[in-house]
């Protein structure tokens, strides 16, 4: 199995975080509102190992937004938590401990080493039928842990 470096000496693993959790970091403001719980969101993102930046996902790379239902679990708890505070439009990054992320398992046989804390650059294109100015309308896409459809 894949495992992450230990840290640095004198550095604590959760450095970034003061309390478990996820904390976000506006990049760049948006401008419209937040998304509801039980809504379908649509976001592009880059997802990082915090111990070494390596980055282990992103949809930017395919091309193809992540489309999920927020606030049900669908996701981590960080996605879950950290996006539902984001306006439409807005850049963030998500600074995932990991208990709010894979947890001591991480993700079996996959990219993502047990108790890794994880960081996120994630762009909130739209949620449910409101879209991100200069946001378009998709399909079909593959979310983290099932599939949906936006009707």
């Amino acid at each position: 199995p894949h495992r992450a470096p230990p840290p640095a000496p004198g550095r604590n693993r959760r450095s970034f975080c003061d309390a478990m959790g996820v904390k976000r970091s506006v990049t760049k403001e948006g401008s419209g509102r937040t998304p509801r719980s039980g809504e379908v969101v649509r976001a592009h993102y880059t997802g990082r190992l915090a111990s070494n930046g390596e980055v282990f996902d992103s949809s930017r790379s395919r091309s193809k937004p992540l489309v999920f239902m927020i606030g049900i679990g669908s996701v981590i708890r960080g996605w879950d938590e950290g996006i539902m505070e984001m306006r439409l439009g807005e850049h963030a990054t998500l600074e995932v401990s990991s208990d709010y992320g894979y947890g001591e398992e991480g993700t079996p046989g996959g990219p993502i080493p047990p108790n890794a804390d994880l960081i996120f650059e994630v762009e909130l294109l739209a949620a449910s039928d409101d879209y991100a100015p200069g946001a378009s309308a998709g399909s079909t896409c593959e979310t983290l842990t099932a599939q949906c459809r936006l009707q």
